[in-house]
């Protein structure tokens, strides 16, 4: 009997490890596995606070991303941190971000203080169709005109550096238009929206991250404001991602979430930028290019919770290239970490998602060819893409979060994120078409254009005149590339 048992054991112990080593040769196989780690693992760090003490995430060699096998939590840890690494108050009382980052124009270049003020904002026009945001005054008792939404564009110097050597060889020919070099780990850029705080409600303005601005207004003229920080994209290069990671951060509240399984938008109360009431369909956050407004304005909502898509009127997960909810689940579990730790103003600001490839098992090379050869906005089952499927910041992408017309025509083949848009090929046709995983960041290739040499015939125009043309040129081959990029999505 003894032996009988020993032998029997033995046996079941065989079989099991058998199975679990098929069991984990099957995840290893499944290219979507990797994602499906518990939600209550996705922490945050103690290290990461206090706020002011905040380090920089690893994101070289020894990194989490030195890997070949990743997992969905780490790229949403990596944002979590870096946003607040980037925000951390410095002695000056700045955030980080503002006194230690470059400030540049869309075309990459260096933005002079003004008024004796860093932080100088002119831009309004958002990506893609160049929709304007405008706050909703009934949010501030007695005020009757909105408030314009201003972009601001950071980066580090690891980026800036590359792209003026990168861009220097490329028009040089030394470097050819088509190419796989890539933007170097630690390459970051943020991209800012702020708004006058005469927008706010006096009783709100404590919970937003408040500093002064030379804005400028419509007489080409600088003021001096005070504006409250609204949302932040944080995107920057780790280890076995030069695609960059897209994150994504809003100060909660601002506008509503459509309901799905009601397939409407409400909201009682008055929003920054929704009014009040109940709203459905899509013309509110659809851009009329004609008239230069929303279809439905003054009434801007966000299409998706954390980027996430569902199914209209059955509320269900639609089925993508990420898991869910385990993605949906780590983006909310991580929010709450932090938010129950952070004591100064950026716990008013939430985490709604990012997105990247799934470059497991990829060399370098076999990552930069991914990124120029495979259709990295897709988030259908087989596609790389990971994250928030259907990624958007309320605040830069209002108008641009679909291509559709219906809410009954969006499906996992026609979402839209950043990839939609950022994307290897080249706005600058007139070199014929050039794919390079640098044409992912839209102010490298702008200042490539706006760098290019002068043409030896043509018009004789001064270098100011040509700079001033070449800025027109680059947002009017920008509006056709995402024209075309819309038709590619009907």
């Amino acid at each position: 009997m003894k032996k009988k048992t020993i032998i029997t054991t033995a046996v079941a112990l065989t079989a099991a490890a058998g199975s679990l080593f098929f069991l984990n040769k099957e995840k290893i196989m499944d290219k979507t596995a990797y994602a499906d780690n518990a939600a209550e693992s996705c922490n945050c760090e103690a290290s990461w606070f206090p706020h002011e003490q905040t380090p920089a995430p690893a994101e070289g060699d020894g990194s989490p991303f030195d890997s070949s096998s990743t997992t969905n939590c780490i790229f949403h840890q990596w944002s979590w941190q870096k946003f607040l690494w980037a925000t951390k108050p410095l002695p000056s009382g700045n955030p980080l971000f503002l006194d230690s980052l470059d400030i540049v124009t869309p075309e990459m270049e260096r933005v002079s203080p003004q008024l004796g003020v860093k932080l100088v904002l002119t831009s309004i026009a958002q990506a893609g169709p160049a929709g304007v945001l405008v706050s909703n005054p009934k949010v501030v008792p007695g005020k009757t005109a909105g408030d314009t939404v201003f972009y601001s564009i950071h980066v580090n110097k690891i980026l800036f550096d590359k792209a003026i050597i990168a861009a220097s060889e490329i028009n040089s020919g030394k470097t050819p238009y088509s190419n796989l070099e890539t933007f170097p780990v630690g390459s970051l850029e943020l991209k800012v929206s702020w708004i006058s705080t005469a927008s706010i409600p006096k009783e709100k303005l404590g919970d937003y991250f408040i500093t002064k601005a030379a804005v400028k207004n419509k007489a080409g003229q600088y003021e001096a404001k005070s504006v409250a920080l609204l949302g932040m994209h944080v995107v920057g290069v780790v280890k076995n991602h030069p695609e960059f990671i897209w994150a994504t951060f809003e100060h909660k509240d601002m506008a509503p979430i459509y309901d799905w399984k009601n397939n409407s938008v409400t909201s009682k109360d008055e929003k920054l930028l929704y009014e009040s009431g109940t709203d459905s369909g899509l013309k509110s956050i659809t851009w009329d290019r004609t008239n230069k407004k929303p279809l439905v304005p003054g009434k801007a909502f966000v299409l998706y919770e954390y980027g996430v898509p569902k199914v209209v009127e059955t509320n269900a997960y639609m089925k993508t290239s990420q898991s869910e909810p385990v993605n949906f689940n780590n983006i909310d579990f991580i929010n709450k970490c932090v938010a129950s730790k952070l004591n100064d103003v950026f716990k008013n600001y939430f985490y709604n998602g990012s997105i990247w490839l799934d470059t497991d098992g990829m060399s370098p090379s076999d990552q930069a060819k991914a990124i120029v050869k495979r259709q990295i906005s897709s988030v259908l089952p087989d596609s790389l893409a990971r994250g928030s499927s259907n990624l958007a910041n309320i605040t830069m992408e209002t108008y641009t979060q679909t291509f559709k017309d219906s809410i009954h025509k969006i499906n996992a083949g026609n979402l839209v994120n950043c990839f939609t848009c950022h994307q290897s090929q080249n706005f600058d046709k007139t070199r014929g078409i050039g794919k390079s995983p640098l044409y992912l960041s839209h102010i490298f290739e702008s200042y490539l254009y706006t760098t290019k040499p002068k043409p030896v015939t043509g018009k004789n125009t001064g270098n100011a005149n040509l700079k001033v043309q070449r800025i027109e040129e680059t947002e009017s081959l920008k509006l056709k590339q995402f024209d075309e990029f819309v038709r590619n999505n009907k």
